[in-house]
């Protein structure tokens, strides 16, 4: 089974040696998305809902990238800096997106880089 990069210009483009998405078969793997603006690099938000909000803004556009959406996602990691601080909002923003069955959900918290939250997504669709 090969692997494919998927990318999308609606994402931040990667600041690292990793890319935006691996698709292997019928499932797609994303990195881990910060709230970064994908056009001024900016971190957009200043309190973990807005910038949630903005994470999967984000990780929306990558999945469109691969004719995806929430509703595709399986199995999601979130790291918070401040989890128990932070984890009551960013699960009702988080929530928003998200229809039953929900995706399967691991959330740590975790010494980021000058943002409050990061997310990344395992994504599945049967191809035709």
């Amino acid at each position: 089974m090969s692997k494919r990069e998927v990318r999308s210009a609606a994402a931040p483009a990667p600041l690292g040696t990793y890319s935006q998405a691996i698709a292997v078969g019928d499932f797609l793997y994303t990195s881990g998305m910060g709230p970064i603006h994908p056009e001024t690099g900016e971190i957009v938000g200043t309190d973990v809902a807005e910038q949630t909000r903005q994470v999967l803004a984000n990780l929306k556009a990558i999945l469109a990238e691969h004719g995806l959406g929430f509703d595709d996602v399986v199995k999601s990691t979130v790291h918070l800096e401040y989890l128990h601080r932070d984890f009551a909002a960013y699960d009702k923003e988080y929530r928003s997106h998200f229809t039953k069955p929900y995706p399967v959900r691991t959330t740590v918290g975790s010494d980021l880089m000058n943002i409050l939250v990061e997310i990344d997504f395992v994504a599945y669709k049967q191809q035709s």
